[in-house]
């Protein structure tokens, strides 16, 4: 590393969610010293493809298939022990080194087995009224955290510490499993001794996150924040409730690690060439014809995580704008442009209506968002395969209207464009690591 003053970006989702972030933040990760994963848990799904060998990450950050690059897991993240030890024995199983690449947050609320019982009990109740959970605990563990009685990764320290925590946390959600869902009961001893036996693999690991990446920068690192899901699934700034249980967006990513806001230097959102949501809520530029099946075809639009088939539209800037205000984004990564190839004619959201009433951005109230109708721009296709273009000059001139359409309407530069699955189907169009 450099003697000099390190940068530090945000990698997000500025959409849905599933857009790409795990092979752009791999791609960036081939410059850069740290990979921080901030909020989210094994909910979160990237999908690397390497040399044509796919790997699929839920909770260890995307550096993690790098040599030489740190990985960190912030206090921002709820951790699953069993979810965390599977992930790292599949990777050591290939040949990847975790144990000497990744650390985690003493502060990291755990995800425990009644967490996960909990989340998949409510959803049977909610029956058609359900959110659309992964059910993998995430929404209890955060609850607990905000609650004030969740068990943390440093409690894993502390056999007998753990021990009243986690007998006076079962007894809690024993209570609410039992009396109000009817569900059966969970055991204390064997939650208890299957977590610390599970504590071993990763106890080693743990550190304090936020002074390492002080550390890190001073001495001139370069390190990537790393999104999960989207901004739109954003606890607050979300189409609520349906939304995951964590906030998405680029001011999480200081308070979810351990940093202030200054040592954040700039924010990339990752943004798809059409639009995808995964589960239910508002969707305006949702398409249920041949168009959307097309997308969804050629873009492979099944989620890493859950299998679910997501839904698929038309690109929506109007939302996207919103994203850009949300996450002070100052720059574009495009992702899945290839998979417009062969539309004859293309459309993007311009303005939503609801009534006689035009919005130009979205409405903060859910009920009225839902209502909304998309206004669209045309634009003619391209008809030309830009799979594996690498250079900009060398897309069809049709794509890059598009592209600057894109660019002007939320005023936000691109500064990268995948073309294709494989880590080499990439061009960047600006040094994200020089200083301003």
């Amino acid at each position: 590393m450099k003697n000099n003053q390190g940068k530090a970006l945000v990698v997000l989702g500025a959409q849905w969610g599933d857009e790409g972030k795990g092979k752009v933040i791999d791609y960036l990760t081939d410059h850069v010293d740290a990979v921080v994963r901030f909020q989210g848990g094994h909910n979160a799904g990237h999908t690397l493809i390497v040399n044509g060998e796919v790997t699929k990450l839920q909770l260890i950050p995307s550096g993690v298939l790098h040599e030489g690059v740190r990985n960190f897991i912030g206090n921002g993240v709820v951790l699953s022990p069993e979810a965390l030890c599977a992930e790292m024995t599949k990777l050591e199983n290939r040949g990847v080194p975790v144990s000497e690449r990744l650390q985690i947050s003493y502060n990291c609320p755990l995800i425990l087995p009644f967490h996960v019982y909990l989340d998949e009990v409510r959803e049977i109740a909610k029956g058609v009224n359900a959110i659309g959970t992964t059910k993998r605990g995430i929404g209890p563990a955060y609850e607990d955290k905000v609650a004030r009685r969740a068990i943390r990764v440093q409690d894993l320290l502390y056999p007998e510490q753990f021990a009243l925590k986690l007998k006076e946390l079962l007894e809690y959600h024993n209570f609410v499993l039992t009396h109000f869902f009817k569900a059966q009961a969970l055991s204390y001893a064997e939650i208890y001794d299957h977590t610390l036996l599970q504590a071993e693999k990763f106890k080693a690991l743990v550190t304090d996150v936020g002074q390492e990446l002080s550390v890190l920068k001073k001495h001139g690192a370069k390190i990537i924040f790393e999104g999960a899901q989207g901004t739109f699934l954003d606890i607050d700034h979300g189409t609520y409730p349906y939304v995951t249980s964590s906030n998405t967006s680029a001011g999480n990513a200081a308070i979810g690690s351990g940093v202030g806001p200054c040592f954040l230097n700039g924010v990339i959102g990752v943004v798809k060439a059409y639009t995808t949501r995964v589960g239910g809520g508002p969707m305006p530029t949702e398409l249920t014809d041949s168009v959307g099946g097309h997308l969804s075809r050629v873009g492979k639009e099944v989620g890493t995580v859950t299998g679910r088939q997501r839904r698929c539209g038309w690109l929506d800037l109007v939302a996207l704008k919103r994203s850009v205000q949300i996450n002070s984004l100052t720059g574009l990564a495009i992702t899945k442009l290839d998979v417009l190839d062969q539309l004859a004619e293309i459309k993007m959201c311009v303005a939503y209506q609801e009534g006689a009433i035009k919005h130009e951005v979205p409405p903060q109230d859910t009920h009225v968002y839902a209502r909304c109708q998309p206004v669209y721009q045309d634009f003619k296709g391209w008809k030309n395969s830009t799979e594996g273009i690498t250079q900009y000059q060398d897309l069809p001139e049709l794509a890059r209207q598009y592209l600057q359409f894109i660019e002007d309407f939320l005023e936000v530069p691109i500064v990268l464009i995948s073309t294709g699955a494989e880590r080499d189907h990439t061009m960047v169009l600006k040094d994200l690591w020089a200083h301003d």
